[in-house]
This record gives structure tokens, C-alpha cells and sequence, in this order.
């Protein structure tokens, strides 16, 4: 009975409400998964060969790097409006406006960590007779990995926040819930939405932090010569 009245109470935290509600909110989770999934994907497959177009040079850097930070200033309301001749109130337009705000950082992060291999990777690499396309995959990718990854967590965190705003459409995951809980202001509904969609950026991090840890086993790696160095700078200051 205490449960139920947390309801017409309308309470921020009720138990009833989660186990009435609970079909409602696989639903939403599940979309909001989707979108945020198929979002960052697209981003990333997009914003690889902008990269690699802006590293061939200051003319094609400046117009990529620049268009990419154009179009993450832009308000999602404009963005959205823009975008709703060409798909319509569908999830495509969703997806494609969050796409088109991912590139600023994925692009940016790509390119740094592209940039951040040494030349001497590259110098050695040619030496054994690796051509632009083994060199960039063998070589350039692999040691670009932490900064690629870096990008990735912070454009998938950024994506799941933004889902919500698909509201509009109502293709907004999470965000449909607490789109239709405020006219009411249903305490239950926002709070719940809302820590699940934290609860998710946050699962999504980690996920691709692991991820990151298995791909790049090396950046853990620390070498015997260099603890010791450490320790032997240690032992001087302490005498």
C-alpha cells in the first residue's frame, strides 16, 4: 500500500512505479542503446578518412577541422530543423544529427593521434618495405590507438547525453520519458529516466576503457630499466 501511495504521492523515488512501468523503460533503454550505437559508429566510420584527409595537409585540415566545429556549435533545435526535409520525424534524423555532432571530436582525436606516432616508427616501417596503406594500418593505427580511443569514450558519453534531445521527434530513448513526465511533472518518471541514462554513459565508458586496455596491452607495460631509473632518482633524493 505504501508502495502504491508513493505514486500519488508522487514521490521521486518509488518502487511502484519501476515494476508498473517496467515494459516502458526496456523499451527506452533499448531504443536509446540503439541510437546512441548506431550514432557513434556512423560517426566513426565518417570522421576516419576526414582525418586522414586533414593530415595530408594545412588546405584540407583547415576546412575539415573547421566544418567539424561549425557544425557541433550549431543548437540541436536548428540542427533538427534543418535536417527534418530530407528524413522527416524519423530516427534517421536523429542519428544523422548526432553523427554530425560527433565528428568535431573524433575527428580532432583521430588526427592527433595519427600525428603523435613517431617518425621514426614511420622511417623503420618504410625501411622493411611497408607501403602507405600497410604502414597506416600495421604501424600508424595501432600506436594511434589510446588517443582514437580517448575520442571514442568521449564522443560515446557525449552521444548518450544528447540522445535525449531526439525527444523532439520522439525518437529520444530515455529522453521520451522525461519529455512526457515534465507537463506533469512526475517525479518518478524524470529521476528514473535520467539515472538511467547516467547509468548508461557511464557503462558505455567503461566498456570501451576495457576494450581500450585489451588493444593497447603496452601502454601498461612498464619496463624494468625505467623502474629502476625511477627508483634510483628516488634513492639520491632521499640521501
Amino acid at each position: 500500500m505504501a508502495e502504491q501511495n508513493c505514486l500519488v504521492a508522487n514521490d521521486w523515488i518509488c518502487g511502484e512505479y519501476l515494476r508498473s512501468r517496467s515494459h516502458e523503460l526496456t523499451e527506452a533503454t533499448v531504443q536509446h542503446i540503439w541510437i546512441t550505437a548506431v550514432s557513434v559508429l556512423i560517426g566513426l566510420a565518417v570522421a576516419f578518412p576526414l582525418a586522414l584527409l586533414a593530415r595530408r595537409g594545412r588546405r584540407f585540415a583547415g576546412p575539415v577541422l573547421g566544418l567539424t566545429t561549425v557544425l557541433y556549435t550549431v543548437p540541436s533545435l536548428a540542427m533538427f530543423s534543418l535536417l527534418l526535409p530530407l528524413f522527416g520525424l524519423s530516427a534517421s534524423l536523429v542519428v544523422t544529427g548526432l553523427v554530425l555532432y560527433s565528428l568535431t571530436i573524433l575527428v580532432r582525436n583521430i588526427l592527433a593521434g595519427l600525428e603523435a606516432v613517431p617518425q621514426d616508427a614511420r622511417d623503420a616501417a618504410k625501411g622493411m618495405g611497408y607501403g602507405p596503406v600497410r604502414l597506416l594500418w600495421e604501424v600508424e593505427l595501432p600506436l594511434a590507438l589510446p588517443a582514437l580511443m580517448a575520442g571514442l569514450r568521449i564522443a560515446t558519453v557525449s552521444t548518450v547525453a544528447l540522445t535525449t534531445v531526439g525527444s523532439l521527434v520522439g525518437k529520444g530513448g530515455l529522453g521520451n520519458l522525461i519529455e512526457d513526465a515534465l507537463p506533469s511533472f512526475f517525479k518518478a518518471q524524470v529521476l528514473t529516466a535520467s539515472v538511467l541514462c547516467v547509468l548508461l554513459a557511464v557503462t558505455a565508458d567503461l566498456l570501451l576503457l576495457g576494450v581500450q586496455r585489451l588493444l593497447t596491452p603496452w601502454t601498461r607495460i612498464r619496463t624494468p630499466a625505467r623502474s629502476s631509473a625511477g627508483a634510483g632518482i628516488a634513492k639520491t633524493e632521499a640521501v
